[in-house]
């Protein structure tokens, strides 16, 4: 998930509740708290009695997670740099709670000359090692940011983190005339779809050198057409938490560019505008949500700039 979003919004289970969790599913106990920290989700890292680091996983609960977490040991399973499940998720005090063991070191990687090929190239491999989509359960619905596909008869689907309809909230003409466009675009667009990450940008990616260390975020496992997951990516890859920090024009085409080198296959130019109207749907919904707040959307995205994008997605 992106830049710009109000204060968290996350469940909070005490630490008796906790405790009383892992001894009930990890049979052990919790002996030191190590961080706790999230969005949506309260990520909880612990160091147990047996001396396992874990991170518990808090959150509401969906479906899809267990389809998420069936992706997750797939990959790490394969060698890809997922942190390996443990168990769950389970359903507790009403949420989905869940354990991996924590994959410590590596920090974000810097936006450096160089970069946009090493986050493009990361995200194909996962795409590559991934499981086809009927290997697992469904990963339906898309979070919103990436919810282009959403099944709902309105335009914008529910926003994951704050109250209000998007659809029926006002100044926004000219980002509801572009979504619009936008998921035309896509939902005629006949392709088919792969497993990915869906919100692969700096915050949740951790490096060593020039080496992806660690992947995490599994609640944002997709299964959309390749060009558009790599679009989305391509929109904001170097957030790393902070208000604006999405891909500039040139970022998002060296995104773009990079990710066709790792698969060894330029794309169409029907793949080239899917990329870029899934990355603009990722900014203009984080731009449309941010205005319920009356935050800055130029930020997120300005008219100049949504200009150039749908000009790139040919729309």
């Amino acid at each position: 998930m992106t830049a710009s979003r109000s204060a968290p919004r996350r469940p909070a289970l005490n630490a008796d509740l906790v405790a009383h969790w892992c001894g009930k599913y990890l049979s052990a106990a919790p002996v030191e708290l190590l961080f706790e920290t999230g969005y949506l989700a309260q990520i909880v890292g612990l160091r147990l009695d047996d001396g396992r680091h874990v991170v518990v996983k808090i959150r509401n609960w969906q479906d899809r997670l267990i389809s998420c977490s069936q992706v997750q040991r797939w990959l790490f399973e394969r060698g890809f740099p997922a942190p390996e499940p443990i168990v769950g998720p389970t359903t507790f005090d009403g949420y989905a709670v869940s354990a991996e063991m924590l994959l410590e070191g590596g920090q974000q990687l810097s936006d450096r000359p160089g970069a946009p090929g090493l986050f493009s190239s990361g995200l194909c491999h996962f795409v590559r090692l991934a499981p086809l989509p009927e290997q697992v359960g469904s990963l339906e619905p898309s979070p919103p940011w990436v919810g282009w596909d959403h099944s709902e008869n309105q335009l914008w689907p529910k926003p994951d983190d704050r109250d209000g309809d998007l659809n029926a909230h006002e100044p926004g003409d000219w980002l509801d005339q572009i979504a619009s466009a936008v998921r035309a675009r896509l939902t005629e667009y006949a392709a088919v779809r792969v497993v990915g990450h869906g919100d692969w940008y700096s915050q949740n990616l951790h490096w060593v050198g020039d080496r992806l260390h660690a992947v995490h975020d599994w609640d944002s496992v997709v299964a959309q057409p390749e060009a558009a997951i790599a679009g989305h990516a391509a929109a904001v890859w170097p957030g790393t938490g902070g208000p604006g920090e999405v891909a500039s024009i040139q970022q998002t085409e060296e995104f773009i560019d990079g990710y066709s080198q790792a698969r060894g296959r330029a794309w169409s130019r029907d793949e080239l505008e899917v990329a870029w109207a899934a990355g603009l749907w990722n900014r203009a919904f984080d731009a449309k949500k941010a205005s319920l707040v009356g935050d800055n959307t130029d930020l997120i995205l300005t008219r100049l700039e949504a200009a150039e994008r749908t000009r790139r997605a040919g729309l």
